[in-house]
């Protein structure tokens, strides 16, 4: 990331900056930063986050240039979620009363979107957007006092994560599969990976309609009518992976909906793709989740 900084110096700071968030101190305050990288006080690191001019934007790319190598895996996944950071005041960018998952409930936060390039070997963020509130979005006076550019107007969620799945795409990040969960499963998401040629498990709600094509006998109904008809034979016991306790297990169920043409979205290759339904259980309540699937047969 050396090109980034006019300085070297600065840059030096930056590599220190990065080191200390590494590292095993259990807080990272700007004092207790500065003590860790050998500095007099935290303005060097201050300076890098507030008043330093670097393309954010580049060092994502060379982040998402860096990460194929030591992740790389064929059946690699490309992972979009979303998380918040509670905040107590308003001057933050995006910060707003709203419902995150870090909370578990409606409070004052900020709300960021993010990809991560996950395999076997490991996993490492390489794209991320922040969530701009459409009170924030047409508030022209906040914007200016938050430095806010002109060129970001509202966009939901959905839209920053396809986003990001259309530049990993242009980048040829190495994937084979998509997932998220049912904020992101239905819509531009999905088309957005099947034009990448990519293969997707995304989340839907219990209410998501289903239907087959060509499949006999027909299947049609929400997810969790068609979920409700299924035998005991439908399901079977697998792990998603190892826990802190032993193997993940759950029942899953997986139904197969139509054979489509591959190239029909726009992808770069041809041949038959399944679209199906994947039920998961869980053993200890019976609660289940449900994903829309694209994959080879």
């Amino acid at each position: 990331m050396r090109p980034l900084f006019t300085r070297e110096r600065v840059a030096a700071s930056a590599g220190r900056f990065l080191e200390v968030l590494l590292s095993d101190e259990r807080r990272k305050t700007g004092w207790m930063r500065a003590e860790a990288a050998g500095d007099p006080g935290p303005w060097r690191q201050q300076a890098i986050r507030g008043r330093g001019h670097w393309d954010a934007a580049a060092l994502r790319d060379i982040v998402r240039e860096y990460v194929p190598e030591p992740l790389a895996d064929p059946d690699a996944v490309l992972v979009v979620d979303e998380t918040g950071f509670l905040k107590q005041g308003k001057a933050s960018v995006g910060v707003a009363r709203q419902y995150t998952g870090s909370a578990g409930k409606i409070t004052n936060c900020q709300i960021g979107v993010f990809a991560a390039s996950v395999s076997r070997p490991g996993h490492a963020f390489i794209d991320r957007a922040l969530y701009l509130p459409q009170a924030w979005a047409k508030n022209a006076k906040r914007r200016t006092a938050a430095h806010v550019p002109r060129a970001i107007g509202f966009a939901t969620k959905p839209t920053l994560a396809r986003r990001m799945i259309e530049r990993a795409s242009a980048a040829e990040v190495p994937v084979a599969w998509g997932a998220a969960d049912t904020v992101y499963g239905v819509g531009e998401i999905e088309m957005a990976l099947r034009r990448a040629g990519k293969g997707c498990v995304l989340g839907v709600a219990s209410d998501q309609m289903f239907n087959s094509w060509g499949r006999t006998p027909p299947i049609s109904g929400t997810a969790a009518e068609i979920a409700a008809t299924l035998k005991a034979s439908a399901w079977h016991r697998l792990s998603a992976g190892a826990g802190t306790k032993g193997p993940r297990l759950h029942d899953w169920a997986y139904l197969a909906l139509a054979d489509l043409e591959a190239n029909a979205d726009g992808a770069d290759r041809s041949g038959l793709w399944t679209r199906g339904l994947l039920i998961r259980r869980e053993l200890a309540d019976g609660k289940m989740a449900f994903f829309t699937t694209w994959c080879l047969p």
